[in-house]
């Protein structure tokens, strides 16, 4: 199963400083039928404007990744880390027994940014803060683990979490392939940029979602220059 959820049908809203899409059910969007997919919780798509940002609030128990599609994100956290994070690159946070975090855009354009929540294997423990940067040239043509909580994946930033993020860029005309340890993994696949047909048969645009269920492997079709990221993640039911 691989359902397209489209850019138009997400929750979301504009706030002026912040334009922000939700794949799942966050802050004042609700959808029962859009909760989480297995532990993906959150896959939202900001748009943040130039010396804006989201300031110091606390998280606990949650697994969150930003990845920067643009621009960059500046980090600062109770725990006394501070970082810039550019585009391309990406930073994760273990939450564990809490943490309070701010991300500005210091800088003086837009910054964009996808920020994902996956739920933890077990409640608790020390909050951590990494990033980490991947040059885009290693993942062109192949898909990359950016951050990991599965065995062997030893490059990736660290979660605490039976899920990954991996990413891939191609080119036009070219195909990506990924193989899910098991059917009984969720995926979910967001196209940062660019058009692709998944399986020969689900066509995405830039910023589309889709779910994917009982699927042992996928083959990513670009019919444009495409980057796009994909979770792994563990059925919860």
């Amino acid at each position: 199963m691989i359902e397209r959820r489209s850019l138009e049908s997400l929750g979301g809203g504009n706030h002026g400083w912040l334009d922000t899409k939700h794949h799942f059910s966050f802050a004042e969007y609700h959808d029962p039928q859009r909760m989480h997919w297995g532990s993906l919780r959150v896959w939202n798509d900001d748009t943040i404007e130039g010396g804006t940002g989201f300031p110091a609030h606390p998280h606990a128990n949650m697994e969150i990744i930003t990845y920067v599609r643009e621009g960059a994100i500046t980090h600062q956290d109770s725990l006394g880390n501070k970082g810039r994070t550019e585009a391309g690159d990406v930073q994760v946070m273990s939450a564990g027994t809490g943490v309070r975090h701010s991300e500005y855009n210091m800088e003086p354009g837009t910054t964009r940014i996808f920020q994902i929540w996956i739920i933890p294997n077990s409640q608790g423990g020390a909050p951590m803060w990494g990033a980490k940067p991947f040059p885009k040239g290693e993942r062109a043509g192949k898909f990359i683990t950016l951050a990991s909580g599965m065995a062997g994946d030893t490059d990736a930033l660290p979660i605490r979490a039976n899920a990954r993020l991996a990413c891939a860029t191609i080119k036009a005309g070219e195909k990506v392939e990924y193989q899910f340890s098991s059917p009984t993994r969720r995926g979910y696949l967001v196209l940062a940029t660019g058009h692709a047909t998944v399986n020969g048969k689900v066509e995405l645009n830039a910023r589309d979602g889709a779910a994917i269920f009982g699927e042992s492997a996928l083959i990513i079709t670009a019919s444009e220059d495409t980057e796009l990221l994909l979770v792994d993640a563990e059925d919860l039911q």
